[in-house]
């Protein structure tokens, strides 16, 4: 656990920088403090409130600017609060109430099993007609719809995979930064005064969304997927690994909550089977994504890692139906963990359907400008996005040189492409393969070291091959 700042101290460097117009330089907040501190503790109290998300950075170095960000707290708050920058229906007030009051004071509760059964796929929903008639709005990607399985995921996986890992890992209290993220998921390069546990809590998250987005066409709600899922996320972050994969056989507590999970396998096994076919039978891939996020957490089928799971899972529709994803950009840990609170003592979905919606609206609008700044997509790529990316990896990992790359190409083309996309097929191939770097190898499934053993092999000249 990172060791606890003082909270006044954290309040007086926002306070300084709202002084500043609301954007300061870390020499800004340091003229414009009443009490000073030395250089290199402003230094790691500034990136503990960028993590945090209280600030963002715009820039780098002695050039970097600070501004208040999506989760900045209100002066006056009792430490460690979040400003809600979500806006919350009065029934999600009601709950965020009641959770304020003392773990003691709240009523001990255990898992209902009613709250799943009086679930009906097409007469019971957690959303509206007209909020999922809103999100398919803003989540409809122009053209994609008659695209195969994955499509949409895939023209922004590079900033999917960042964006989704970070936020996910966030929520569960991870203190990389963005920055941190993008280096450790492009580079390989871990993040200097941060547990190992937090790298691999990320790269589990790359692997997990690759997992969903290469196997699209054939995920669904269904223990395959699930399992497997899990399998992913918890990869070497168990204590028992023999766990991984694997429902629950042992009793588990949550922290900070008086809700009593399952005990007993077999009921927990049978709670999970009603709850995937419950999912697989529900038609709309909103109505579907917010009940995995509410059920699947309160089961809490797996040893640990469930919430990861839900957040994920909850992509399976968006992915398939080539829906815009959730990166769950923005959304305060506290109000999530509310949310999820809500769900374990009182059933009550309001303010995590409240934190869906918020959530999906923003990940659409960031998506929609990722979209705009790509441009339409080259429809030949499109069509040899599979094979581009088998043949590309084949090369690397086998460490041809130039003549040997050359050759291959020219055999596996006229094995597998058609004869009409024979020679432009080759072409972007020979090109792809000059302009391969390593923030370009994520969409190839190249790891970091696969790419630096056959760069010692190849000639990186700009001339064709």
């Amino acid at each position: 656990m990172p060791k606890r700042m003082p909270e006044d101290e954290l309040a007086a460097i926002m306070k300084a920088v709202r002084a500043r117009s609301g954007e300061a330089t870390a020499e800004e907040v340091a003229a414009a403090l009443e009490t000073s501190i030395p250089r290199r503790t402003l230094q790691y109290r500034l990136k503990r409130l960028v993590d945090t998300g209280r600030l963002a950075m715009d820039g780098s170095g002695r050039w970097a600017r600070y501004r208040a960000g999506a989760q900045a707290t209100r002066e006056g708050q009792p430490p460690g609060a979040e400003e809600p920058m979500i806006p919350v229906s009065a029934a999600s007030d009601e709950i965020r109430a009641y959770l304020r009051q003392a773990p003691e004071v709240r009523t001990p509760v255990g898992y209902r099993r009613e709250f799943l059964d009086s679930y009906v796929p097409g007469k019971s929903f957690y959303l509206s007609a007209e909020e999922r008639g809103r999100l398919a709005d803003v989540g409809r990607s122009h053209g994609a719809a008659m695209q195969p399985a994955g499509t949409h995921a895939r023209q922004i996986m590079n900033r999917l995979l960042i964006d989704l890992s970070w936020n996910s890992s966030r929520l569960e209290g991870n203190t990389y930064s963005l920055l941190d993220t993008r280096r450790l998921i492009e580079f390989g390069q871990e993040a200097e005064g941060h547990g190992r546990l937090e790298a691999q809590m990320i790269l589990n998250h790359k692997d997990a969304i690759e997992f969903l987005v290469d196997n699209a066409a054939d995920i669904g709600f269904n223990r395959y997927t699930i399992l497997n899922l899990h399998a992913v996320l918890a990869n070497n972050l168990l204590p028992d690994q023999r766990a991984v994969g694997r429902l629950r056989h042992i009793g588990v507590g949550i922290e900070g909550s008086v809700f009593h999970p399952l005990e007993v396998p077999q009921l927990i096994e049978e709670c999970f089977d009603q709850l995937l076919a419950t999912a697989a039978a529900i038609t709309d891939p909103f109505e579907q994504a917010c009940f995995v996020m509410a059920q699947l957490p309160y089961l809490q089928p797996f040893d640990d890692v469930n919430k990861r799971v839900s957040r994920l899972a909850a992509n399976i529709p968006f992915v398939k139906a080539n829906l815009t994803p959730i990166a769950f950009t923005d959304v305060p840990r506290r109000l999530y963990t509310d949310a999820i609170l809500g769900v374990y003592e009182l059933n009550r979905v309001e303010l995590l359907k409240d934190v869906f919606i918020w959530a999906y609206e923003r990940s659409a609008a960031r998506y929609a400008a990722v979209r705009q700044s790509l441009g339409e997509p080259d429809s030949f790529r499109m069509r040899h996005r599979d094979a581009l990316r088998a043949l590309v990896g084949d090369v690397v990992r086998a460490r041809m040189d130039r003549q040997g790359a050359a050759a291959y190409i020219a055999e596996w083309t006229a094995r597998n492409i058609a004869a009409e996309d024979v020679e432009a097929f080759r072409e972007m191939a020979e090109e792809e393969l000059l302009a391969l770097h390593e923030g370009s190898i994520a969409r190839y499934q190249i790891r970091p070291g696969e790419f630096g053993a056959w760069q010692d092999a190849w000639s990186l000249r700009p001339q064709r091959l």
